[in-house]
């Protein structure tokens, strides 16, 4: 009992991150307008199935990727509280990870969405 108890407490841990990430970051706030106004349009459509695959594991992607990059960025300032080179461009490699998978999401949607328009 005492190691569900644990992966219970994962879980909640996970949870408090999450609820973190959604009430402390602009960007995230940003991405989840965008999700709500995709899916919106995603049912008004009427997009397949596999296209709803598909755009399932791009808002999963972009908002993982986000908080990948929040969690870095918050170590690196905790680390690193002065400016340095090398803390710069660990948080600007970071961000631009999340900027591959967002385009890489819109081309997708772009992909799905754009034929039925």
């Amino acid at each position: 009992m005492d190691e569900l108890q644990k992966r219970i407490k994962s879980f909640a841990y996970a949870f408090t991150g999450i609820g973190s990430f959604l009430r402390k970051e602009h960007n995230a706030w940003i991405h989840c307008i965008a999700i709500i106004i995709v899916t919106i349009t995603g049912f008004i459509i009427g997009i397949s199935r596999m296209e709803w695959v598909a755009v399932l594991l791009c808002f999963g992607l972009v908002l993982a990727a986000e908080a990948f990059n929040t969690a870095i960025e918050r170590l690196v300032n905790l680390v690193s509280p002065d400016y340095h080179p090398i803390a710069g461009d660990v948080k600007d490699i970071a961000a631009g990870a999340v900027l591959i998978c967002a385009v890489t999401a819109a081309l997708v949607g772009a992909i799905i969405f754009i034929p039925y328009f």
